[in-house]
């Protein structure tokens, strides 16, 4: 079992490894040492997919230190708001890892993870059972589809 859940119905909570890509990128290359890759691991992360994204909270992103893209208006249920987009967040979940773009969160909030890299890393929320169902990469059943 990939993820851990409360007793809230619908509700999935998993962990999250998140890492700076390009620090990796920087270790495979020699330019720095495989121990200087920063990375963390962030618990109770919210499977939501009423997100479009990957979102950290600013602790979150400093530690890993990743670069800014751009700031752009998002709609909250407060109303449209400023927030900033980081990218080369490399994320490790359930076995899969992809590198996204990430939303910075406001204050302290728990990091929350968008059906973007759900979709990209072939996982669907199972509400029922409160995990992330692993879609298959192999065979005629594969997630990954071109059309």
């Amino acid at each position: 079992m990939y993820t851990t859940s409360d007793k809230s119905m619908g509700k999935v909570l998993t962990t999250l490894t998140v890492k700076n890509r390009i620090d990796e990128a920087n270790a495979v290359r020699g330019l720095i040492s495989p121990d200087q890759v920063r990375s963390i691991t962030l618990d109770n992360v919210l499977v939501d997919t009423g997100a479009t994204t990957l979102c950290l909270p600013a602790f979150a992103i400093a530690q890993l230190g990743l670069e800014l893209l751009k700031e752009v208006d998002v709609a909250t249920a407060t109303g449209i708001s400023k927030a900033r987009i980081f990218q080369d967040a490399k994320i490790s979940l359930c076995g899969r890892e992809g590198t996204f773009e990430c939303l910075e969160l406001p204050g302290g909030r728990d990091a929350l993870i968008g059906v973007i890299p759900l979709e990209a890393l072939g996982l669907e929320p199972d509400l029922r059972h409160q995990t992330l169902k692993v879609l298959p990469s192999e065979s005629v059943d594969t997630y990954l589809t071109i059309l």
